[in-house]
């Protein structure tokens, strides 16, 4: 997956493409860039800033946009009228999300924009805008509008969707405590989404908030689950955050878990395959990756609601969490038991089909007869892990499929086993 992040390099990494090259790598998305603006600083001092020339600009855009296929775009660091006219001239056409964090003023003191480009700002990047993502600071400066008891936020949101902004989040708008709120504004709906606070001065939460928004966004996450995670994501970047200058502390990005982010990514490049969406059974499907020497279901990674079928296309609804499955988790555990190369495993709809192009691809498959189950196992709730063991009990290798055809009340089903999730794609690749 492919993001692309226009902004100003910050040589002390903390925000700007430096920054969003880290938080997207954690994630496991490819960062493409396109620099705007050449910026001194660190995290004491702010100094020059030397705007790129038009010509370079086009051509950083003009190479990215034609060679790879984008999924999402962060806009942060503009500074004059030029290079936020060349930007909507290349970026109108774009069929994805954009979410565009309109940086006014850096930590250190900088002023990132043109006070002459604002209205260029509002009138060319603002409409582009899938999420904008101004802190209370920059929502006052975009509408000229001062937030307090007379002036509540949904004002100032409302004159930024006039202004073509699809959905609006200003950050920071209320301080309660130890709570922080933002203000989400939706096409017809709006609320409040509270966290923690912490009183620590930090340079780039507001970069890594975008970003995570961005990501969140591509992986076919809601509004207001974007915003919720990118919330809890730059909660802990500020948490984290170290004192690696002599002035103010740098957001830091938490240790990866490789386990997640191959499983993500596997079931975005799911979301992606062809009619997909038809091989999503009744009652979902759920795509889960377990830690080595799994013994519950806790030790396996899954999605706590399921992949599901809206319209043509599939959703993730839910996130992933170890013990976010049960019934495709534990028919894993069973596998793993007998064969501890398998980690990862997904449940499709049984078609008939299906099944015949499973035996033409050479795969290995077996199959349960769920008729043929004893009752005290149905009121325990154990069928999967009868109906796996069963499937594999005379087997010397592992299979990479088994199905049952259903019983009184219950969904035929097949589930694909894997080494990894992106085994386990290759696998459907042959068969759907």
């Amino acid at each position: 997956m492919n993001i692309l992040s226009i902004g100003g390099s910050d040589p002390s990494s903390g925000a700007g493409i430096q920054s969003d090259i880290k938080v997207f790598s954690s994630f496991g998305i490819h960062c493409l860039t396109v620099i705007t603006a050449i910026t001194s600083q660190n995290t004491s001092n702010f100094g020059i800033i030397e705007p790129v020339s038009q010509k370079i600009l086009k051509e950083q855009l003009e190479s990215t946009i034609s060679d790879f296929k984008i999924e999402g775009v962060k806009i942060g660091m503009v500074y004059n009228s030029q290079i936020i006219k060349i930007l909507y001239q290349q970026l109108k056409k774009l069929k994805v999300p954009i979410v565009i964090d309109p940086v006014i003023k850096s930590t250190t003191g900088g002023m990132l924009i043109e006070k002459s480009a604002i209205k260029d700002f509002q009138k060319f990047l603002v409409p582009l805008a899938t999420v904008l993502t101004p802190n209370k600071f920059e929502a006052e400066i975009l509408s000229k509008i001062k937030i307090d008891s007379k002036n509540p936020p949904k004002k100032v949101t409302k004159l930024l969707q006039k202004m073509g902004a699809k959905n609006i989040v200003i950050t920071g708008i209320k301080i309660k405590e130890d709570k922080i709120l933002d203000f989400v504004q939706e096409k017809n709906t709006n609320y409040f989404i509270s966290g923690k606070k912490i009183p620590k001065i930090n340079h780039g939460s507001g970069c890594n908030y975008s970003a995570a928004v961005i990501f969140a966004l591509v992986s076919n996450k809601s509004i207001k689950e974007s915003m919720k995670f990118a919330k809890e994501f730059t909660y802990n970047s500020i948490k984290n955050a170290k004192n690696i200058g002599k002035g103010i502390a740098i957001t830091s990005i938490q240790e990866k878990d490789n386990i997640k982010l191959e499983l993500l990514n596997s079931i975005n490049k799911f979301g992606q395959i062809k009619n997909i969406y038809k091989n999503i059974p009744e009652c979902q499907t759920n795509f889960v990756y377990s830690k080595e020497k799994p013994n519950s279901v806790k030790d396996v990674l899954g999605i706590s609601g399921r992949i599901v079928k809206t319209g043509n296309e599939v959703t993730l609804a839910g996130d992933l969490s170890y013990g976010g499955s049960k019934h495709v988790a534990s028919a894993l555990l069973v596998m793993n038991k007998k064969f501890p190369q398998i980690y990862s495993a997904i449940n499709l709809k049984y078609e008939n089909k299906i099944i015949g192009n499973i035996k033409k691809s050479k795969l290995k498959v077996c199959n349960y007869d769920r008729t043929k189950e004893p009752k005290n196992v149905k009121l325990k709730g154990s069928t999967i892990k009868w109906g796996i063991k069963n499937a594999i009990k005379d087997v010397l290798k592992a299979p990479d499929v088994i199905y049952h055809k259903g019983g009184f009340g219950k969904e035929p089903m097949i589930i694909i086993f894997g080494i990894t999730p992106n085994d386990v794609l290759e696998k459907i690749l042959k068969i759907v």
